[in-house]
């Protein structure tokens, strides 16, 4: 591909283009319950202003705060303390003030694009100089004069421009898969709650029976000592420890280590489906099998009988859980035994009912998978934009180069089956829940749009 020619843009430092660079108010004002909201760095590491904040100013606090330097529209907060290098560009015009680990830029904008200028701070490159300019130990921080001294390419104001409006396209997309992912982590639960109600205050009235009752509950083994031992390692049975399952979102489908056939001789394989439940460090998380597997005594296996199933056992822990975790003896850690959980009571639903939530369940976790494979996309779309962009690779320079149109329709499909698909999240508890009042095991027709 001919590319646009780079090393014909001025580079220059951000100093030349901005009108000014401050930061927020290095004393803390007086705070107030309501008000105009006060931001700190963790209001705009995500590379948006959050307004959900905790703080507040008065009106007179925030005139005297903003006396000399107000944020307008069009000017970037750049995060320079902590969780450094995250620019964010100001879109709205709603009052706010924000703390010195915030620094504010005022671009000239006949010379840079705010949205181009942002671009750049957040790409590769631009975090590349966060990270030689970042000083300091544990709070590592940018100050003022190394940002005014970041190196900034400067194409024309109408490529520039160009640029941006592409990759904002892709950063929409990028935030409407991840707005996707963010509702689905409530999902089950409000179609549990629908179902079945409230698992501890048990308003519908389900016989109450103890866990040990409904299936197989023992821990996992590893018998040898030192259970580091390499010997025991490096075969072809899987093996999970706690944080494995801690991190498995419900589902455990991948592993770091393996036994070896001298490991699975002091263990034990455990079959695909089991429900593993970690009783030290992570309390009461959980996660099914995927595969079959080894796991330690820091995990127990629970193996429904037909009295139930795993995944509505699996959502009632997610109820339980802190309450387990707070109240777990501790001495070196916290851990909680097997006698804790054989002799937990739980409201038991009738079977069909509980049925139909685990083919509901196993459907919709079908279904999140497309949606990270989804997510992961989009966010692969945008750092090659990103990547693109800053090796003049957006300006196609003749007939053989790949057009531009090419990549915003990508985008436009892309968006299309993300808009779909975060409707479609929105109202599939409401949905579901409604469908499975029904004590029928009619099959459900479980379908997101953009993910046929």
């Amino acid at each position: 591909m001919m590319t646009f020619q780079v090393d014909t843009w001025q580079r220059v430092k951000l100093a030349e283009i901005c009108d000014k660079i401050t930061d927020g108010t290095h004393q803390p004002p007086s705070f107030n319950s309501e008000g105009i909201p006060f931001l700190f760095v963790r209001n705009i590491v995500s590379g948006q202003i959050d307004f959900n904040v905790e703080k507040y100013v008065s009106r007179e606090t925030y005139e005297e705060l903003t006396r000399r330097h107000r944020p307008l529209p069009g000017d970037l907060l750049f995060s320079a303390v902590g969780s450094f290098g995250v620019a964010v560009v100001v879109d709205t015009e709603r009052a706010f003030t924000f703390q010195r680990h915030i620094a504010l830029l005022k671009p000239k904008t006949n010379q840079i694009d705010s949205y181009f200028l942002a671009l750049y701070l957040n790409s590769p490159e631009g975090r590349q100089q966060s990270e030689i300019a970042a000083t300091g130990g544990s709070q590592r921080t940018v100050t003022l004069q190394a940002l005014a001294e970041f190196v900034i390419p400067l194409p024309p104001l109408a490529e520039q421009k160009r640029i941006a409006a592409i990759a904002q396209k892709a950063d929409r997309l990028r935030r409407t898969r991840r707005y996707a992912l963010q509702l689905s982590d409530t999902y089950l639960r409000s179609v549990f709650l629908e179902m079945f109600g409230d698992p501890i205050a048990n308003p519908k009235g389900w016989e109450i029976v103890k866990l040990s009752s409904l299936g197989e509950l023992d821990r996992g083994r590893s018998k040898h000592r030192p259970r580091n031992a390499p010997k025991l390692f490096g075969g072809s049975y899987p093996f999970i420890q706690t944080g494995d399952v801690a991190n498995s979102a419900g589902y455990i489908r991948t592993y770091k280590q393996t036994y070896s056939e001298l490991g699975l001789k002091q263990s034990k394989l455990w079959t695909k489906g089991t429900l593993c439940i970690t009783i030290a460090a992570n309390i009461a998380k959980t996660g099914i099998l995927t595969f079959d597997a080894c796991f330690p005594d820091s995990i127990v296996g629970f193996s429904p009988n037909y009295k139930t199933n795993t995944e509505v056992i699996q959502q009632w822990f997610n109820f339980i859980q802190q309450n387990l975790e707070e109240t777990a003896p501790e001495s070196a850690q916290k851990n909680i035994n097997l006698e804790i959980l054989r002799n937990l009571d739980l409201p038991i639903p009738p079977l069909p009912l509980q049925e139909k939530f685990a083919q509901i369940a196993q459907k919709f976790d079908r279904l999140r998978t497309q949606q990270q494979e989804a997510d992961r996309q989009a966010e692969h779309l945008f750092q090659t934009i990103l990547h693109r962009a800053f090796r003049g690779e957006l300006t196609p320079q003749n007939a053989d180069d790949e057009p531009e149109s090419v990549l915003l329709e990508e985008i436009r499909a892309q968006q299309a089956k993300a808009k779909a698909a975060t409707q479609a999240m929105g109202d599939a508890a409401d949905y579901l829940g409604t469908k499975a009042k029904q004590q029928d095991i009619e099959p459900i027709q479980l379908k997101f749009p953009g993910f046929e």
